[in-house]
């Protein structure tokens, strides 16, 4: 019967109703309600099983890795939508067991690997590729000992961080090219433990495993130095670590003395001292899940075993310490995720929302984490900068706030809430500033309150734990303003870019637009958290998209531009809301003066004012309009006009169009005139208050 994907695993069939089963294979899990005639899709589940992950330096920055039993895969880390969806993504270099390299300042061109030594050059730009493997041979079913060269399922390639048109290809030995794979040199020996007798079939007695996938004595990892060019690891899945300090000239075996045969997951060499490095080695294939992590400091003379804290069945597959902070690790492994402060002498699990789920592999970019799940596809730890700032001066007793990065203001994006269960897209950045800080204890009923400061040390925005309770939300205002966390212990928070709600507003009226406060220009800012006499302060970036043309001079146009429409916003509801207090005490008096024939005029007067507020009103404001329909059945007001500007003026590019100074100055000429009918109603009330006093008619009435 016809499914959704190949590779089958795993299939339950409902004992008291067989027609319905769930099978799961390699492409995630499917379900039939009809005994296989149609099957649910694939495309509502984050299940793809990546071997490794590579990224680049474009913005948004890339995620490049191959993934079991479909393609390799190119995806953008976010974008300037609600979520991550098919859209975002392309087929990578290479197929399903690809490792993919590239210059990761220009990946234009993407290498990528398959088994049995496969690797094609592909142009991202034309998405033409070429294979250019170093002997073209067609090695299926041939047994691994007659090949020349023996290659990994998952067979290592790097492009060097020295000078990325050097590609390293891992076979049993490794093999560069300068050209593009037009020409491949061997520049070492074989660096396995090359044992003929487990280089026969891969399978047997009934079928022979002839693909590649049970290849034996190949090298598994290769790494070189950001620190040293030249300085060149590899590891074997038959447990061998070897370096060479001279690009291939000489080698040396440094394996670990106590490291038995075992497939040599990943060798991490530390970005702060050239002469550390971390190697991770499995043997669950010999039915022992034990972590076998080990580091070195003096280039592989000797190493020492870190695995304290690491569960004794819950291997480690890979080890990368962080860029900024040395002797901070974190470490993939079959079961999650772990954390180290102290250059891996202890470790403690850190798993917060990650599924338990195999980690394959860990990279960093832009201080976000970045990891690949055999069964949960990518993963993305935002802003490191807490952990790093912990690392560096502990964590204190009181108040704390902890620096954020400096953050890209980009597009829509969306908040720190996963989309909901069942959506078919990954959830996508947080379009924000991520703010993390500490809160001790607050005694009840205290609130915690975060400002945002602007270069000049002016308010843009305050929080609070506990927001206006008293706010009335209606169809068409505002919303509710988010609550400040205020936990004891971390708490993660998201500064929108923002100011606060546009106010007032005028309630009941539906507006088709927007009360949220508009965006603030890339440039300097400071968080602050507060509570009783504990404070904490810390500065940070906002920097622009760095594709958009503009210029500092189009931010300040557009500020000054967003505040000229805010400005006339907050008058005309203003002043409709007073008008509204005039109107509401007239009608009360027309109704209390109703069997007091000495003050009809006086009546007839305040009911002349009442029609002329609802005709001015009625201009201002149309309330009419229920919902995002209703927009079509009557003319917006002049209110809704401002924030429709709003809308488009508060946007990615900040460049004001001609064709928007040219509306505003149009609308603002319309708000000009509303407002001398304003003093019209003004002097209209003055007479109506003047005729109040000389008729004597008492301010309240009992009867």
């Amino acid at each position: 019967m016809d499914t959704q994907h190949g590779d089958h695993h795993d299939l339950w069939i409902n004992p008291s109703r067989p027609e319905t089963m769930i099978l799961g294979d390699d492409g995630g899990a499917e379900i039939t309600h009809n005994g296989g005639k149609s099957w649910s899709t694939l495309m509502n589940q984050p299940t793809a099983q990546f071997y490794r992950v590579a990224t680049d330096n474009s913005f948004p920055y890339r995620l490049y890795g191959g993934q079991q039993d479909n393609t390799s895969v190119v995806i953008a880390s976010r974008n300037n939508g609600n979520g991550i969806s098919e859209r975002d993504w392309t087929v990578g270099a290479g197929c399903e067991s690809a490792f993919m390299a590239f210059d990761p300042d220009n990946p234009a061109v993407v290498y990528g690997g398959c088994y049995q030594g496969y690797i094609e050059r592909l142009d991202m730009r034309t998405l033409e590729s070429k294979d250019i493997q170093a002997y073209p041979s067609l090695n299926l079913a041939v047994e691994p000992r007659s090949m020349k060269y023996r290659f990994n399922w998952n067979a290592p390639i790097l492009a060097s961080p020295h000078d990325p048109n050097t590609i390293y290809h891992g076979g049993n030995m490794l093999l560069r090219t300068t050209d593009g794979g037009i020409r491949w040199e061997a520049v070492s020996p074989d660096l396995t433990r090359n044992d003929e007798s487990k280089q026969g079939p891969g399978g047997g007695p009934l079928t022979n495993e002839g693909a590649g996938g049970e290849n034996y004595n190949t090298l598994s990892y290769v790494v070189e130095s950001h620190l040293e060019k030249g300085v060149i690891w590899t590891g074997s899945d038959c447990g061998l670590v070897h370096l060479t300090t001279d690009g291939g000239k000489n080698w040396s075996n440094v394996t670990p003395p106590d490291l038995p045969e075992a497939l040599v997951h990943s060798i991490e060499t530390s970005p702060h001292d050239k002469g550390t490095a971390f190697v991770c080695a499995t043997r669950y294939k010999f039915n022992d899940y034990a972590p076998y992590a080990y580091r070195t400091d003096d280039y592989g003379k000797t190493w020492k075993r870190i695995d304290r804290g690491i569960k004794d069945d819950d291997f480690l597959r890979v080890i990368r310490e962080d860029r900024m902070v040395k002797g901070l690790l974190y470490g993939g492994s079959e079961r999650g995720f772990y954390i180290s402060f102290d250059n891996g002498d202890t470790w403690q699990p850190f798993q917060s929302n990650l599924p338990v789920v195999p980690v394959t592999d860990l990279a960093i970019r832009d201080n976000d984490l970045v990891a690949a799940t055999a069964g949960r596809a990518f993963w993305i730890l935002d802003d490191l900068g807490a952990i790093q700032q912990s690392r560096q001066s502990g964590l204190p007793e009181g108040l704390k706030l902890f620096t954020p990065k400096a953050t890209y203001r980009y597009g829509n994006g969306s908040g720190l809430t996963p989309p909901p269960p069942g959506a078919a897209v990954g959830q996508n950045a947080p379009e924000g500033v991520i703010i993390d800080y500490l809160v001790p204890e607050i005694p009840f009923g205290d609130t915690l309150f975060m400002d945002i400061l602007d270069a000049k040390g002016r308010v843009v925005r305050t929080y609070s734990s506990h927001p206006d309770k008293d706010r009335k939300t209606y169809p068409g205002g505002p919303g509710e303003e988010p609550a400040l966390p205020a936990s004891k212990g971390m708490n993660r928070f998201l500064w929108d870019f923002r100011t606060g709600t546009v106010s007032p507003d005028v309630e009941g009226v539906y507006i088709y637009g927007d009360y949220r406060g508009h965006r603030l220009a890339p440039g300097d800012y400071t968080a602050r958290i507060r509570t009783g006499s504990q404070s904490s302060t810390a500065a940070f970036k906002v920097l622009q998209d760095p594709r958009l043309p503009a210029t500092p001079s189009d931010w300040q146009v557009q500020q000054s531009y967003l505040s000229r429409v805010n400005a006339a916003i907050g008058e005309m509801h203003t002043d409709v809301n007073e008008l509204r207090k005039v109107r509401s005490r007239l009608e009360e008096y027309d109704k209390s003066l109703s069997d007091d024939t000495a003050t009809a005029e006086l009546r007839a007067k305040g009911r002349n004012i009442v029609g002329h507020i609802d005709l001015w009103e009625s201009g201002v404001v149309e309330t009419r309009i229920r919902n995002g329909q209703d927009v079509i059945n009557w003319p917006s007001g002049l209110n809704a006009e401002f924030f429709n500007l709003k809308g488009l003026a508060d946007a990615h590019d900040p460049r004001i169009t001609a064709g928007m100074e040219e509306r505003l100055a149009d609308l603002e000429t319309k708000w000009r005139e509303k407002k001398r009918g304003l003093g019209a109603i003004r002097s209209s009330v003055d007479e109506y208050n003047e005729l109040h006093r000389k008729s004597g008619t008492p301010a309240i009435r009992y009867r």
